[in-house]
C-alpha cells in the first residue's frame, strides 16, 4: 500500500491511499467535521438507495461480486431489522469498492466513485469541493509524471547520442558507405536488445507480426530506464576496446541487476 496523500477539503484533511493501483478515499476523514462523525457511514450504508448503488457499481467493476448474497441483502434493506456495516458488506458480497484498514492510515475507505456518492449524501456542497480537490491532486500528479517522463526521454536521447558517437569513433572504419554505417548502428542496437530483452529486433518482429512499431515501443518504464543506462555503459565499454561478446556479457549482467532493483523501487512504482 502506498503512503497516504492528503486532500484539504474545507476544514477537513482527507486521506487517499492506493491499493493495487486504485485510489481509495477515506470516508472516516470525510465525517470528522459533521456532528455525528463516523456513525454517518453506518447510516449511509444501511440506506436502501445506497445498497442499490453499491450493487450496481460492483456489478460493473467486480467480476467476483457475490450476486446471490447481494440479492439477500437487497431484500433485507429498508426493513427496521436491517443492520449493515462496511466490513459486513465486503465480507458478504466480496465487494472491492470499499475497504476497512487498521493501522496508521486506518479507517473506512472507498473508491472515488463511491466516495463521491457518500459525499453527496453528506452534503452537496462538500461533494463539489471534494471532487474539485481530488481532480486538482490528480492533475498535479499527472503533470509531475509528464515532467519526469520527459526528463527520462531527454536523458535517453542524450545517452543515445553518446552511444552513437562512441560507435562512430571506435567501430566504424573510415570511408564506408552510409548503408554499411547503418548496419553497424543497427548491430549495436541489437546488442542492447539482446542484453535487455533477450531477442533481436528481427526476432521480435517475427514473433509480433500483428503489432506496429518495435519492441522498445512496448517496453515497460523499468526497461526504458535500464535501456538508457545500457547505452551509456556500452559507450564506455566500446571506448575501452572490449569485444562485442565481452560487452554483451557485461551488459546482460547489468540489465539483470538493474531490473531487479527497479522492480523493487518505490520511486518507480510512484511513477506508474
Amino acid at each position: 500500500m502506498a503512503k497516504g496523500r492528503i486532500l484539504q477539503v474545507k476544514q477537513s484533511e482527507i486521506t487517499i491511499i492506493s491499493q493495487q493501483n486504485t485510489d481509495y478515499i477515506s470516508l472516516t476523514d470525510m465525517t470528522v467535521t459533521f456532528r455525528e462523525g463516523s456513525g454517518l457511514i453506518s447510516k449511509w450504508i444501511t440506506n436502501k438507495n445506497t445498497i442499490e448503488y453499491l450493487g450496481v457499481w460492483e456489478r460493473i467493476n467486480n467480476p467476483n461480486f457475490n450476486y446471490p448474497e447481494f440479492g439477500v441483502i437487497g431484500q433485507e434493506a429498508g426493513t427496521n431489522r436491517f443492520i449493515m456495516s462496511v466490513g459486513q458488506w465486503v465480507a458478504r458480497t466480496n465487494a472491492i469498492g470499499m475497504l476497512v484498514k487498521a493501522g496508521r492510515y486506518g479507517g473506512t475507505y472507498a473508491h472515488k466513485d463511491i466516495a463521491f456518492h457518500f459525499a453527496m449524501w453528506l452534503s452537496p456542497e462538500f461533494q463539489i469541493y471534494l471532487v474539485n480537490e481530488f481532480q486538482r491532486l490528480k492533475d498535479e500528479e499527472n503533470n509531475r509524471l509528464k515532467l519526469e517522463w520527459s526528463l527520462q526521454r531527454t536523458l535517453a536521447k542524450v545517452n543515445y547520442q553518446i552511444h552513437t558517437d562512441a560507435i562512430k569513433e571506435n567501430l566504424i572504419p573510415k570511408e564506408i558507405t552510409k548503408q554499411q554505417a547503418n548496419y553497424v548502428y543497427a548491430n549495436e542496437a541489437d546488442l542492447l536488445n539482446v542484453a535487455l530483452f533477450g531477442i533481436t529486433a528481427k526476432e521480435w518482429r517475427k514473433n509480433n507480426s500483428t503489432k506496429s512499431g518495435n519492441m522498445r515501443d512496448y517496453a515497460t518504464l523499468e526497461q526504458l530506464v535500464v535501456l538508457s543506462n545500457l547505452e551509456s555503459i556500452n559507450a564506455l565499454l566500446i571506448r575501452q576496446g572490449l569485444s562485442q561478446k565481452e560487452r554483451l556479457l557485461q551488459l546482460n549482467k547489468v540489465a539483470i541487476s538493474q531490473m531487479k532493483s527497479l522492480l523493487e523501487s518505490d520511486a518507480i512504482k510512484k511513477l506508474k
